[in-house]
């Protein structure tokens, strides 16, 4: 009996006496991926694929040049299960713009694209015809310590 209680009595000086790092949590918050569902119309792939290609793409260099942006990407679900998107539209970026930054930078992409807020709405509404915006979600990247 005294031999478990010495073993005891020194495995709980074991955790008592571990550094504090050792207690931290291993998990540390990265960039945020912003992710689009996106289910495309039958027979408008070839449609939507264009727009990715050309004025999407467009817009999203544009914002990593400015750094707003780290870098995006498409990707394709290969084995569609019902009611899962075709696509996925990703923007990864390091923080959110505050109110006044985000404001600046609708200027700036106006600016940039020659047309306003109303122009670009429609715009979107017309891309109606060849998608459906399933929803978006909002991810932290959990980094391990060193």
């Amino acid at each position: 009996m005294r031999q478990s209680i010495l073993t005891i009595l020194g495995t709980a000086t074991l955790f008592i006496a571990a550094p504090a790092t050792a207690q931290e949590v291993p998990l540390i918050p990265g960039d945020y991926w912003e992710v689009a569902e996106i289910d495309v119309n039958d027979g408008s792939g070839p449609a939507y694929a264009d727009y990715l290609a050309s004025r999407w793409r467009q817009n999203q260099e544009f914002a990593k040049s400015k750094g707003w942006i780290k870098d995006y990407m498409v990707f394709s679900v290969v084995n569609r299960r019902a009611d899962e998107p075709d696509l996925y539209l990703v923007t990864i970026f390091e923080r959110a713009p505050t109110a006044s930054e985000q404001m600046a930078r609708e200027k700036e992409f106006d600016a940039f694209l020659k047309t306003n807020a109303r122009q670009e709405g429609a715009a979107f509404a017309a891309r109606g015809a060849m998608r459906k915006v399933g929803g978006e979600m909002l991810l932290q990247r959990q980094l391990f310590r060193k």
